[in-house]
């Protein structure tokens, strides 16, 4: 049987700079499956003629003598313990399949052309002159992953799908379910009621029916058509009257794509806005999380990576996903984990 202590070494569930499993007292749970498993090294697992379980005596061994030796094995083994405790709770239940992994970072297209921002506008223009071009709508339909964090558990992926459909008498509608189009059917994970746990693909976690309301202030009110008076749209959504930087640009953009579904002409207004932020840069073709193809553009920023998707025929916003440049280890996160990402749908 392989040496346990080195497969535990190679592994290195407890590196020295992890946020999780510092030097401390363990739970209650932790002590007493860590007793139960010095005690009955087979814990219940499958083994093989010969084997010992999980602990073989080698490890064993290992762990009595000395306690300077044992403070550290203990350490280690505690770690694996809980590790596969809390991950066997958070991704698992009886009978189901375990819950979808976070989303990776979308990958551009090798060889494929980018397109600049600046072309991509002119499409979004030509769109909005046809006869049929699609018409501004209140409302939104819009799937989304985002990252809940914390400092002392470790992060989980959270994927919802909400539609809100305004009505004539300024009622309107929100519909939020949790799912994942990338693996239909599977269970996903929901934080619904504070604490994690799993759902059925196409739980409801909200619908509810508001009363008749009106604004005239951004994001409720009409967006404009006019990139410049866009720009004071947006920035008046931010709470701000400073210009906004690039990643700013693009989160007020979120908001407005979270409230309303752009017509050709407002999109064509937002194509000419974009094409002039700085550190916009394009960056080929891609395949978003619905299947659709894109264009990418790309901004690096305070650690963080926004790609920019837009519809290569009609100069639309298809998502916005942002990504680590850097690693977070206060809460688990490693460079190039997907933070969040939308996908806004007509």
């Amino acid at each position: 049987m392989a040496d346990e202590l080195e497969l535990l070494r190679g592994a290195d569930p407890a590196p020295p700079d992890g946020p999780h499993f510092g030097d401390g007292p363990l739970d209650h749970n932790a002590e007493r499956r860590l007793e139960q498993l010095l005690r009955d090294p087979g814990n219940g697992l499958p083994t093989r003629p010969g084997d010992r379980g999980l602990l073989s005596g080698r490890l064993r061994d290992l762990l009595l003598p000395g306690p300077r030796r044992l403070r550290l094995a203990w350490g280690v083994v505690a770690t694996a313990v809980v590790a596969a405790l809390t991950l066997t709770l958070v991704l698992s239940g009886p009978g189901t399949p375990p819950a979808v992994a976070a989303p990776r970072p979308l990958v551009v297209e090798t060889g494929s052309t980018p397109v600049p921002l600046r072309r991509m506008a002119e499409r979004a223009a030509a769109v909005a002159e046809t006869p049929d071009a699609p018409r501004l709508r209140k409302g939104t339909h819009v799937q989304s992953w985002s990252l809940g964090m914390s400092d002392d558990k470790p992060p989980i992926t959270l994927p919802e799908e909400r539609i809100v459909r305004w009505r004539a008498d300024d009622s309107h509608t929100e519909l939020v379910v949790a799912t994942d189009p990338r693996h239909p059917g599977r269970p996903v994970l929901s934080d619904a009621g504070g604490e994690s746990h799993l759902v059925d693909d196409g739980h409801v976690l909200l619908d509810r029916t508001y009363p008749p309301s009106w604004s005239d202030a951004p994001p409720m009110s009409p967006p404009p058509r006019d990139p410049a008076r866009l720009r004071a749209y947006l920035m008046e959504a931010q709470y701000t009257d400073t210009p906004l930087t690039t990643p700013e640009l693009l989160d007020a953009m979120a908001t407005l794509l979270d409230h309303w579904t752009l017509g050709a002409r407002e999109s064509a207004a937002l194509a000419r806005l974009l094409a002039g932020a700085e550190g916009l840069r394009p960056v080929g073709r891609v395949t978003d999380r619905l299947g659709r193809r894109g264009q990418a553009y790309v901004n690096d920023t305070g650690g963080v990576r926004r790609m920019l998707i837009m519809d290569p025929a009609t100069g639309a916003v298809l998502g916005l996903e942002s990504t680590l440049t850097a690693p977070e280890p206060a809460f688990g996160v490693e460079k190039g984990d997907v933070m969040s990402y939308s996908a806004w749908m007509r």
